[in-house]
């Protein structure tokens, strides 16, 4: 695929941040358009990593930032963990030196369509739902961003037609030149406010990023029913096209009470799915279902294979995953969700008296807007973490039973003394993963592990 004109390296030095899943295919391509690149990673960097910089004759460093082999760059790509306010990143900005994201120098090399994907929740699940409609559709797709390969890796080593782009509101933060031919921005709620200075405006400029140079000619699908959303709208009027979606016919995408509705094309027949057939179960699925039916549409795929993905699509690891029925009790693993409005959606589709596993590092977090769901849905709740204070502080107030423990083997335990034939027991954190694990993909694992040990 002929790339977008963009000067090559000619000596010009790029140094990687970072050498992770973005940094290291980040360095791979910088390396492969001849630039004289440098990668450090203050932690320690993986095996697979370090095998493939060295591969590709990638000078690096691990356990250190070396000042002197940073500073001197003539442009930083930056991983979206390392803060804007971290001591070197600030000293690099101040001095004028270009911070930009792996999206952003990847998407310099490379002429494909991008779709891509934000909001507080339900990201993954969208994400991976469109990324299956155009495979189906027979389209030469890549997935990418905080889900799938690096895309600069793959801008590097096997381009394709379209990438289908999961983006976090920290990849956002360092993107300037990028643009989404089709941009989707499911919701936006309080998350990562300790990234933010503590100041919800601030997240929620950078989640409205993602429409950041789009034109009449793009696409900005989102959910008209969030209050955010609409005053970000009125207030920056977006130069794209419109595409709302949400409960009722005002929008181009909706439910009717019994049908997923989407029209995103004037002329064409809507496509209609009745609900019960969706894959995917709960409101929450509804909306995700819609985000990315529009997003097909818009791309001129087929409904037949639109309605044919909305009916067998599996859902993703760790988000609302069903694990094993132990004794008549049904264990389902959510460990994705990471902030409270997660769980809220994870309650919320609960048909079943409910054993509540949440805890971990807490992110500035509001319980109460899970308060109503948690009486009305949860007979039990267990705290896992190395601080429980907050959690008992809040909840014991509700009048509902809890237990508190330090780690997940004991929450697993707990929650497997105090369910009831017909419960399910949830995993849903509302929390970051970082006190006990190295991630939520962990977290979720070790869950599952825990559970089939029973």
């Amino acid at each position: 695929m002929k790339s977008k004109s963009h000067s090559s390296g000619s000596e010009k030095r790029i140094v990687v941040l970072g050498a992770g899943e973005s940094g290291t295919g980040a360095a791979i391509l910088a390396k492969q358009k001849g630039y004289d690149v440098f990668v450090s990673d203050m932690s320690a960097i993986a095996p697979a990593y370090q095998a493939l910089l060295d591969q590709h004759h990638i000078a690096w460093e691990a356990g250190q930032h070396t000042a002197h082999l940073i500073l001197n760059a003539d442009e930083v790509i930056k991983s979206p963990g390392i803060p804007l306010t971290a001591p070197l990143v600030k000293q690099l900005i101040e001095q004028g030196t270009s911070v930009i994201s792996e999206i952003e120098f990847a998407a310099r090399y490379t002429s494909a369509k991008m779709i891509c994907i934000t909001g507080s929740n339900g990201k993954t699940t969208t994400t991976s739902l469109v990324f299956d409609m155009l495979r189906r559709a027979g389209l030469d797709v890549g997935l990418a961003g905080n889900i799938g390969n690096s895309l600069a890796l793959q801008v590097a080593q096997e381009d394709h037609a379209y990438y289908v782009i999961e983006l976090s509101s920290f990849q956002l933060d360092n993107c300037y030149d990028f643009k989404a031919d089709i941009a989707i921005l499911l919701n936006i709620t309080p998350d990562h406010l300790d990234r933010y200075d503590h100041q919800f405006q601030n997240y929620v400029d950078a989640k409205f990023r993602i429409t950041q140079n789009q034109t009449e000619k793009d696409a900005f699908i989102y959910w008209s029913e969030d209050p955010v959303i609409n005053r970000e709208i009125a207030r920056i009027q977006p130069q794209a096209t419109l595409y709302p979606f949400g409960s009722n016919e005002q929008n181009v995408a909706y439910t009717d009470g019994s049908h997923l509705v989407v029209s995103a094309q004037t002329g064409v027949a809507p496509l209609r799915v009745p609900l019960n057939e969706l894959s995917l179960k709960g409101k929450h699925n509804q909306l995700n279902s819609m985000a990315a039916g529009l997003a097909a549409q818009i791309l001129n795929i087929h409904n037949d294979v639109i309605r044919e993905s909305l009916q067998q699509f599996t859902g993703v690891d760790h988000r609302l995953q069903y694990v094993a029925t132990v004794r008549g009790v049904r264990y389902v693993n959510d460990s994705k969700a990471t902030n409270v409005n997660s769980c809220w959606y994870a309650l919320e589709s609960m048909t079943t008296p409910t054993v509540l596993i949440l805890g971990g590092t807490d992110k500035g977090n509001d319980y109460s807007e899970i308060d109503q769901l948690v009486k009305d849905k949860c007979h039990t709740l267990i705290f896992m973490g190395k601080d429980n204070a907050k959690l008992i502080q809040h909840f014991e107030s509700l009048g509902v039973k809890y237990i508190s423990t330090d780690s997940l083997e004991q929450a697993v335990q707990s929650a497997y003394r105090v369910a009831n034939e017909g419960d399910t027991v949830l995993l849903s954190p509302c929390c970051a993963s970082f006190d006990l694990f190295k991630n939520y993909e962990d977290r979720g694992e070790q869950f599952m592990k825990a559970v089939r040990c029973l």
